[in-house]
């Protein structure tokens, strides 16, 4: 039963409630067995059946639960380093996705990628981001947009789970937009998602997740009601982008559904506020994202004092975060959303644990909860955020399983 020891201060995050109670301890010990923690606390208070285990040394460290990246789209084909240009010289998304690129230039170039190679690229993808301290992972179809495609990527995120060395949480974002060939039938599109693709998604197991993507440019609300309705219907619990590019109640919607998270909310409304909070529906914020596309970002700090809870993510994508760095949007959370860095921590490990219906299991470090964890080289959570670096993480431990870096025997 290996135990880390000389933790200089470890964040536990173990409490429910709270967006800045992190459960801070100073001189801790944590100890695991099988992949699961069994104790935790300060070293002083280690029971004496512990003592004699192996142990590892923190170094006097920041340890931290292992970081939840709760929204990501992990697996396509190409970049897209052109719009990048485009948008700092004026064009906006909607102008850009009206020429043919956006989510449909990502699509064709996702079309044309077997499964090994869209493999190989994730793969490369999440062994970066496990170097950054991440143990778990959302990814969500959405650029395939036909059958095909969208089962195709699924199976590559079932095959990432079962390699490592991450936790993959798999959600199927079919109604990402209307692709190309259906925009003369946006009602024969949505009946493909509901008919074909969401069945054979839930017969295969794919995904825990049906995504919709509502604005103007993408899915109606009642375009939305249906599919996650169906989606509902096959055991794939909800989850939205609403209120990212103009409000349009996605918040409000997101609650009436039941959503597991809403995400993005840069136009969230007052009243969208209250709907989360009544439906205890987690707001995903999203900071590389509204970066990118120059908006103002989303009003943590009115959600939070609304009591909805915050988390944190990086949408990783190629068109508007092509960035995996979840520790720099956690600091951008802190610059741009007015985020403490004790919320923003919470924000990328309980609550974005629960944004996945995984609270309790990842996300925390407490008895019963999943062995996974990061050591940082700072000597606080304050210290780490606000000290922007390359990378601060000298280990990343998934499963009781050092995943990067090397941990010393005390």
């Amino acid at each position: 039963m290996p135990r880390l020891v000389n933790i200089g201060c470890l964040a536990a995050c173990a409490n429910p409630a709270g967006q800045d109670d992190i459960g801070l301890m100073r001189d801790a010990t944590l100890v695991w067995r099988d992949g699961v923690v069994r104790w935790v606390g300060p070293a002083a208070a280690l029971p004496a059946e512990y003592e004699t285990e192996p142990a590892w040394s923190a170094e006097g460290r920041l340890v931290i639960p292992g970081l939840v990246d709760a929204h990501t789209h992990l697996a396509f084909g190409g970049w897209r380093a052109g719009e990048f240009s485009d948008r700092i010289r004026g064009r906006d998304y909607l102008e850009i996705a009206a020429a043919g690129g956006g989510i449909a230039s990502t699509v064709r170039a996702t079309r044309g990628l077997d499964e090994e190679a869209l493999l190989a690229r994730a793969l490369e993808f999440l062994s970066g981001m496990v170097s950054l301290g991440i143990t778990t992972v959302e990814a969500k179809s959405g650029y395939g947009l036909d059958p095909e495609t969208e089962l195709r990527l699924l199976r590559v995120y079932r095959r990432l789970d079962e390699m490592g060395p991450a936790r993959i949480v798999a959600t199927c974002l079919a109604a990402h937009v209307v692709p190309p060939e259906w925009s003369a039938d946006r009602a024969g599109y949505v009946k493909l998602i509901t008919e074909r693709i969401l069945p054979a998604v839930a017969e295969e197991r794919l995904a825990e997740f049906c995504d919709v993507f509502v604005e103007d440019s993408a899915f109606s609300a009642d375009e939305a009601r249906r599919i996650c309705e169906r989606g509902c219907e096959l055991g794939l619990r909800p989850k939205l982008h609403v209120d990212q590019l103009s409000g349009g109640a996605g918040a409000e919607l997101a609650a009436s559904l039941g959503a597991v998270s809403a995400d993005h909310l840069e136009y969230v409304s007052e009243a969208g506020i209250e709907a989360l909070a009544a439906a205890g529906v987690v707001g995903v914020t999203l900071p590389l994202a509204s970066l990118y596309l120059n908006q103002a970002p989303p009003p943590a700090r009115a959600l939070i004092d609304g009591g909805v809870a915050v988390a944190v993510a990086s949408d990783f994508n190629p068109g508007t975060a092509p960035s995996y760095h979840l520790p720099f949007a956690m600091t951008l959370a802190c610059a741009r959303q007015r985020m403490t860095p004790a919320e923003v921590l919470k924000g990328a490990t309980r609550y974005a644990a629960r944004a996945l219906g995984r609270e309790g299991e990842v996300g925390s470090l407490e008895p019963g909860a999943a062995a996974d964890f990061a050591v940082i080289d700072a000597p606080n959570v304050e210290h780490w955020l606000y000290h922007l670096r390359p990378n601060a993480c000298v280990a990343t431990v998934s499963g009781g399983e050092i995943r990067h870096g090397v941990l010393r025997e005390a």
